[in-house]
């Protein structure tokens, strides 16, 4: 995840919903030192342009489940096209804003703790006979 510093207030407990699931939060430099500040365990993940092992390596090894970039700035935007590829091509989730935070954290939670079946239209028809 990279977020800046004026969109880290909204998501701190987002994430610290998402750490007590038990999800690995991966998190560049500033973010990461935001996050250990408010006692949130992460792993550092450098942006593309710090060099390597960075964020797109990461995606391609199957590390990131879901990414959370809100850039800012014009290497941001750069980092950013990079970035986006590579979790389109590997069917990753791309979310860029502080409320699409917030409200997908909300609804992973709500799928992880709820007791939702999947069914077949078929299957739900027989059960109302």
């Amino acid at each position: 995840m990279t977020v800046p510093y004026w969109a880290r207030d909204k998501v701190v407990d987002a994430v610290r919903k998402l750490a007590d699931l038990g999800f690995i939060i991966y998190a560049t430099r500033g973010t990461k030192e935001f996050l250990d500040g408010a006692g949130m365990p992460s792993e550092l993940v450098l942006k593309l342009h710090e060099g390597r092992s960075n964020i797109v390596d990461a995606i391609e090894n199957k590390k990131i489940q879901l990414v959370f970039n809100v850039p800012v700035g014009r290497r941001g935007k750069e980092d950013d096209s990079y970035i986006r590829k590579a979790a389109i091509k590997h069917r990753i989730p791309y979310i860029t804003s502080a409320e699409a935070v917030v409200a997908s954290v909300e609804g992973i939670e709500a799928a992880i703790r709820s007791e939702i079946t999947v069914k077949s239209l078929q299957a739900y028809h027989r059960d109302m006979e």
